[in-house]
């Protein structure tokens, strides 16, 4: 199954709300636990990214915050804030579509990598996908 494109249509959704396009799904044992998409601005809530309501819903299903074996793909580099809640639910890879292209990517690097900062590490796996980068360039584009 292609992650990638689930990963996608969740993006596609927010879009079509007026949001940055921006999908998250969690796999285990090669099955879709959880999506989520960006919402912030319907819900007028900061943390309402898509990585954050995909663990948010990957948990509730687990009924566990470990998220051990588990995989996200998301359509973009997961920020500062996605990153520490991706590696704290312990997921065992991350898998995105498109760089930042920023001084974050550093800060992204150190957190999920770095094992003398925490005791579980995040495999950072980047994926290229031209569709991802086309839906956010298209997306800013428009708001510019």
């Amino acid at each position: 199954m292609d992650y990638m494109k689930k990963a996608l249509d969740c993006a596609k959704k927010a879009e079509k709300l007026g949001e940055v396009p921006i999908g998250a799904v969690i796999v285990k044992d090669k099955k879709i636990i959880a999506t989520g998409y960006n919402i912030r601005e319907k819900s007028q809530n900061a943390i309402d990214h898509a990585e954050i309501i995909a663990i948010n819903r990957a948990c509730k299903k687990l009924k566990s915050w470990r998220l051990d074996n588990c995989e996200i793909y998301v359509t973009l580099k997961p920020c500062p804030m996605c990153a520490g809640a991706i590696l704290n639910a312990r997921i065992k890879n991350c898998y995105y579509g498109v760089e930042n292209q920023n001084d974050k990517d550093a800060l992204i690097e150190k957190i999920m990598n770095d094992s003398k900062l925490f005791n579980h590490k995040t495999k950072l796996i980047y994926l290229p996908n031209e569709q991802c980068k086309t839906i956010l360039t298209q997306f800013f584009k428009q708001k510019r």
